[in-house]
């Protein structure tokens, strides 16, 4: 996988079996740079019942995988790549999304068009320059000779793009490259034919198809570097596996044969092919790719693990539990590909210009002929006089080599390659840096709203705290409250009520449990209406709570959580629940506070248990939101937004869906079996609130390396299209140029690749 590609759903070896059928593989012609990855993504992405794309630039081939209730119909697809200008046919037996690796060729890609054109262009450049034979007829001879075959077999790919682009009504840098090589040639050929004794351009003409295509050939080197995370992810879980037979005899098959409850074997040092359970053995799983997390994490009965981590020692017998694209594997994969195929609105900007900026530079390059040509007095004279302040270029002799030259170079020059690279290479550099973190960037769009974000507010448990909850302290008025508590609590999956399962042994009935969200449990015991819940909902339903206000004041201020149990109006029990915040999350707090962020907590506690956390890690007591109901929190999100802060949410993805839905910015804090939630915008797969920092400061400097790019783009064109059009640029320089601007943007974006976080800058 050499080149450029552009995704919008995981496509890896190991995903085949039922998910192959929905999926159709083509192979597109005409495609020679990014930019014609993004446009034949896009049609075929616009084609009803599509679900996802993969191009790849190198292999000339695309992957489109049906939304589960479409069928797969391949005639709108090559319609629609047929309307953008490129041709498009079924392939036959390769792998969905997986590029063929077909053995090194000469042939392939632009591997030709370099190796061929430099064999030329070189002893050309060598004979002209170096010798000063430009003008024997010898040399005029050969040159044609050999620029001949490069100018029809290494420009045909150019041809081939532009005339497809014409047929579609539109046109692309293939235009330009076409129109500027083929007007140096013929220019020369019909000197050459005719006798005249004046410079001719076929060295010219070679350099700007070679140095073009070196350009192409780096930019898909750089580019495959920029996916280079991707790539590691697709290939992370292994094609075979070691399969549990009934007779408990070992078998290798493909991964995907297995079945969710077959037994798989791990030995030490095995990659993980699939989704389980640990069934039987111990062992240390190093997760690293996945969360980004060094240490290894043991694994003993019951623990999950998942595809594409290392068994580290120890061997493990595991009960597969998902496979193909039911993984967390591949929901991560899903997650940053789509991530890499969005488009933020920033691009809009440079997408607007591109569409008309061809047919502009072309009127300008016949504007600049006719000056050269009709009026080469006048034009030279701009020249002279600007050269005062520039440099003085080299222009031909005669009024029509003149024209030929210099709108050649304006042609070159005005390639709007730079200007289509420069959002996605950010994006796509942008989201691999952040996966190999362990964090998950979901569009293009959310690198934009990090950039604008005023405030962030934390949820309490699990986000704040570590999620890990005990009972720090009882006080039972009624004997019997703790059983009845426990028989409750063991209804319920909450992390409160999980902490009450074991502070009883004994066994009481409790029928018609329910859970009230973001309040409590309500059952009935021996025709008693009991409740398990906050004191604040008890309260609300008529329970009596005075009795326990002392109780309540003396462990709410130490920052636990109170909760009662009630049998009908009367307080049985009180109990106090601790949940030690997360080891950083005073650091980040003051991080966020020192870059002159303002930060909240919104919780469903008490308020005197929210300010004790609060004044434990920071927030001051002013931003502190007490005693919401998860709904509620939508609300103090819209009023902090209507006030105009641009919100940012940091959640554990369970309950604050709809606040994380209603933020600016979603910050979900899951881990790897949860990284397919659709409501955040960012997804860290490790709960360390460290992440936070991190993930909004590569965000940023996503989003900056993106407005870089874009300025770039549009100096290096508003500065080199005039300075063509006065003279001052060759056609072989602005060939040059053209490669190294598209160079400079890539290797502007593959810096993210090294980004780290700056403690008390990150965000500045």
């Amino acid at each position: 996988m050499d080149g450029a590609i552009a995704t919008t759903q995981p496509h890896h070896s190991h995903v085949h079996g039922d998910t192959a059928q929905a999926a159709t593989d083509l192979s597109v012609s005409g495609m020679t740079c990014n930019n014609c990855v993004r446009h034949v993504t896009d049609a075929l992405q616009s084609v009803p019942g599509v679900r996802s794309v993969t191009t790849h630039l190198e292999t000339g081939t695309a992957t489109v995988r049906w939304k589960p209730d479409a069928t797969p119909n391949p005639a709108p697809l090559l319609a629609a790549i047929e309307e953008a200008g490129y041709k498009g046919t079924v392939a036959t037996g390769s792998a969905h999304g997986a590029p063929s690796r077909s053995k090194w060729s000469p042939l392939a890609g632009w591997q030709f068009n370099v190796y061929f054109g430099i064999a030329i262009t070189l002893p050309l450049m060598v004979l002209e320059w170096g010798f000063g034979v430009g003008m024997a007829p010898w040399y005029r001879w050969l040159s044609f000779a050999l620029v001949l075959p490069l100018q029809i077999f290494g420009g045909s790919r150019f041809y081939a793009g532009a005339w497809s682009q014409l047929k579609a009504g539109q046109s692309n840098m293939d235009t330009l490259v076409a129109l500027g090589s083929t007007t140096a040639f013929a220019y020369s050929v019909w000197g050459l034919l005719v006798g005249w004794n004046q410079h001719l351009y076929f060295m010219d003409a070679a350099a700007i198809l070679t140095l073009v295509s070196i350009g192409h050939f780096l930019e898909g080197k750089a580019s495959a570097q920029a996916a280079s995370s991707l790539r590691a992810l697709l290939n992370l879980a292994p094609e075979t596996a070691r399969r549990l037979t009934a007779r408990g005899e070992e078998k290798i098959v493909p991964v995907r044969e297995l079945k969710p409850g077959d037994i798989i074997v791990l030995k030490p040092g095995d990659r993980v092919p699939t989704d389980g359970e640990v069934a039987r053995g111990e062992s240390s799983v190093s997760e690293a790719m996945l969360t980004g997390e060094s240490m290894p994490v043991e694994k003993s009965p019951g623990a999950k693990i998942y595809a594409g981590t290392i068994n580290e020692n120890g061997e493990l017998h595991v009960r597969v539990t998902a496979t193909g694209e039911s993984t967390a594997l591949a929901r991560i994969i899903e997650i940053v590909q789509q991530a890499q195929a969005s488009r933020a609105s920033i691009q809009r900007l440079g997408d607007r210009v591109s569409s008309i900026f061809v047919p502009i530079v072309v009127l300008i390059a016949i504007g600049t002929a006719l000056w050269w040509g009709l009026a080469p007095e006048s034009a030279r004279a701009a020249h002279l006089w600007l050269s005062q302040f520039l440099w003085h270029g080299h222009s031909p002799g005669t009024a029509l080599a003149a024209a030929v030259f210099h709108a050649a170079a304006v042609l070159i020059i005005a390639c709007p390659c730079a200007m289509g690279l420069a959002t996605p290479i950010a994006i796509m550099a942008g989201t691999n840096a952040a996966a190999r973190r362990g964090i998950l960037i979901r569009d293009g769009a959310a690198l934009e709203k990090s950039g604008q974000i005023t405030a962030v507010l934390f949820d309490k448990t699990g986000t704040l705290t570590e999620g890990k909850v005990s009972v720090a302290g009882i006080e039972e008025y009624v004997r019997g409250a703790r059983a009845l508590a426990a028989a409750l609590a063991a209804r319920s999956t909450h992390p409160l009520s999980r902490a009450l399962i074991n502070i009883s042994s004994d066994k009481v009935l409790v029928d018609d449990v329910r859970e009230v969200r973001g309040s409590g449990l309500v059952g009935l015991a021996e025709s008693h209406t009991v409740r398990l819940g906050s004191l604040r909902w008890l309260q609300g339903e008529g329970v009596d709570i005075k009795r326990t206000q002392k109780f309540t004041a003396d462990w709410s201020a130490q920052g636990a959580t109170v909760i009662a149990i009630a049998r009908d109006t009367e307080i049985l029990a009180v109990f106090s629940l601790k949940d030690a915040p997360k080891p950083h999350a005073r650091e980040v707090v003051r991080q966020l506070l020192a870059s002159k962020m303002k930060v909240y907590l919104v919780t469903g506690d008490n308020r005197a248990t929210a300010e004790a956390i609060a004044a434990q890690v920071g927030i001051p007591v002013e931003n502190v939101r007490a005693e919401v109901r998860p709904e509620g929190k939508v609300e103090v999100i819209r009023s902090l937004q209507q006030s105009g802060e641009r919100i940012a949410f940091a959640g554990d993805g369970i309950n604050d869906a709809p606040a994380l839905e209603q933020a600016d910015l979603g910050i979900a804090l899951l881990n790897a079996s949860d990284v397919a939630r659709e409501s955040a915008d960012i997804v860290l797969l490790k709960a360390d609130l460290e992440a936070i920092p991190e993930a909004l400061g590569l965000a940023r400097a996503s989003l900056r390396t993106i407005k870089q790019n874009l300025f770039w783009a549009f100096f290096y064109n508003a500065l080199g299209v005039p300075l063509a059009a006065l003279g001052f640029l060759s056609p072989v320089f602005c060939a040059l140029a053209m490669g190294m601007s598209d160079l400079i943007v890539i290797g502007n974006a593959l810096r993210l690749r090294r980004w780290k976080v700056a403690r008390d800058t990150w965000l500045h």
